[in-house]
């Protein structure tokens, strides 16, 4: 291929500085370095962790350098091949991830974690294993969000944050893979272990939560409540498994209260998919004492909650999962075989489809409430 080795100048999405709007500019990707992977992405959903960061960072999100160029959740195909690369080539369909597996430290030989900590470090900070990012504009680096940065046309990452998948599925739809519907659906499935004919409560109905309601569906629970403060949310929710929607606007008493209520002493499984400290105070306080479980799957990084320690005391469980439990490089694959096996929903998922020029409508989509994922298609602009 004629753009092997060399530099690839393409179109990016680059956030400058912190609340202010992408900026559509040309930027320069370099080669892969040892163990690197450069793909040509063909799609990246929209997610609120993105939004969160341009427009909220230091508050939930602790602060990483700009520019840089956000997106995290994409699928696309390997360009080319670093050095010492032995598990892609060019062409192969890939989903990168913010969360490497390098499935050979402690952590990836356990069955109990996800959580390598492979090129870690230097993921969270923007950079790749040599302290650089390989994408630059106008004569300056800029960073890349995780590690990943799929805003760009192009982009750079390590070997052991890339899946490849089967070569017939459609990127489009599963590069929803890369980070919201499996945090969803693994926080249900493999962090809380849903039961079969058990009550669940999930609270927050974006991506992540409509996800968890999936997972609680496979896991056949009898009762699945879907909380959220927009109504509009609600058919949507029911079409992914919920029985029960409640809207806490409608209520004069907490949340929790109402829950616990409404289930004769609470859920046994509940679901945090929003990452606010009081809905998750509220998600913990709607579970049965004895043996109920509350799984925290909302992102953020800086803030604390709060809990009673009489409750968890009194049999509760309280646990927190990142990514679902999926690990990752490992794993995925699975979940896209999954989808093309029509056991996993994703296009239900998606709500609208733009072209990278119109990246900043998908952020006004999301944070109206309107849209659950907006899918930005990165090779129509």
């Amino acid at each position: 291929m004629t753009t092997v080795g060399k530099v690839i100048t393409c179109k990016a999405a680059v956030a400058w500085e912190p609340g202010k709007p992408l900026c559509i500019e040309e930027v320069e990707v370099a080669p892969p370095k040892a163990h690197e992977v450069r793909i040509k992405v063909v799609a990246t959903g929209v997610c609120h962790t993105d939004w969160e960061y341009l427009f909220e960072t230091g508050k939930g999100m602790k602060f990483r350098p700009f520019p840089l160029v956000l997106g995290h959740e994409a699928a696309g195909i390997v360009e080319s091949t670093g050095p010492e690369v032995t598990r892609f080539s060019p062409g192969d369909k890939v989903i990168p991830l913010f969360l490497p597996y390098c499935g050979e430290c402690e952590r990836c030989l356990s069955p109990k974690t996800n959580h390598c900590k492979k090129n870690w470090t230097n993921m969270q900070a923007g950079v790749l294993a040599d302290g650089t990012s390989r994408i630059s504009c106008k004569g300056q680096q800029v960073y890349q969000f995780l590690g990943v940065s799929s805003f760009s046309q192009y982009t750079v990452v390590p070997d052991t944050s890339v899946a490849k998948i089967r070569s017939d599925a459609p990127l489009d739809k599963v590069c929803l893979l890369g980070c919201g519907v499996s945090t969803g659906y693994g926080a249900a499935i493999n962090a809380g272990k849903v039961e079969k004919d058990s009550s669940c409560a999930v609270f927050g109905l974006g991506a992540v939560g409509l996800a968890a309601v999936m997972g609680c569906k496979v896991a056949m629970a009898r009762r699945i409540i879907g909380v959220d403060i927009n109504p509009d949310k609600f058919e949507k929710a029911r079409q992914f498994g919920a029985t029960d929607c409640i809207n806490p606007r409608d209520y004069s008493k907490p949340i929790q209260e109402v829950v616990v209520e409404k289930t004769g002493g609470g859920v046994d499984y509940a679901l945090e998919c929003v990452g606010s400290p009081a809905i998750m105070n509220a998600a913990f306080e709607s579970t049965r004492d004895a043996w109920g479980t509350c799984i925290i799957a909302g992102w953020t990084e800086t803030e604390v909650m709060s809990i009673s320690v009489e409750k968890l005391l009194m049999g509760r469980t309280l646990k927190g999962t990142y990514f679902g439990g999926w690990k990752s490089v490992k794993d995925v694959p699975k979940l896209v075989d999954d989808y093309m096996n029509h056991k996993l929903k994703l296009d239900e998922f998606i709500t609208e489809k733009l072209p990278l020029v119109q990246i900043n409508k998908a952020f006004d989509l999301l944070k109206s409430g309107k849209s659950i994922r907006t899918v930005v298609s990165l090779q129509d602009s």
